[in-house]
């Protein structure tokens, strides 16, 4: 059985959304210190729904197709839908993640969290 699924290995060779927004309405960034793996994400907001999501990651396969992935699945949400993304539905989303990279996929929705968070502070 091969490692990583033909999803995680898509989003890793070809990940969506990458970049950086320079004018973005929030900003997140996460690490994790265990692993040494960064993940920044940018999101564009209108009328509280995420017009547009950006991120750049410092990481493992795992983490860049979890980014990737996240960004996909937020991209037109509502803030609120957004909030509630797991890092469980992310790694469903990729057909799965080895169970000691799992953590690649909390840091995909620690960095959503975390730029809505800085978002509603800037309101």
């Amino acid at each position: 059985m091969a490692l990583y699924s033909e999803k995680v290995m898509d989003h890793f060779m070809n990940p969506r959304n990458v970049g950086i927004i320079e004018d973005a309405d929030g900003v997140g960034e996460v690490g994790n210190a265990k692993c040494g793996d960064i993940m920044k994400m940018y999101l564009k907001i209108d009328n509280d729904v995420i017009t547009d999501v950006k991120f750049e990651t410092f990481g493992c396969a795992s983490a860049i197709a979890s980014s990737s992935m996240a960004t996909e699945l937020i991209k037109g949400q509502k803030l609120e839908e957004a909030m509630t993304l797991t890092n469980k539905a992310v790694a469903e989303a990729l057909d799965g993640l080895p169970d000691y990279k799992m953590h690649c996929s909390v840091l995909a929705e620690e960095a959503i969290r975390a730029a809505i968070e800085d978002y509603q502070k800037k309101k």
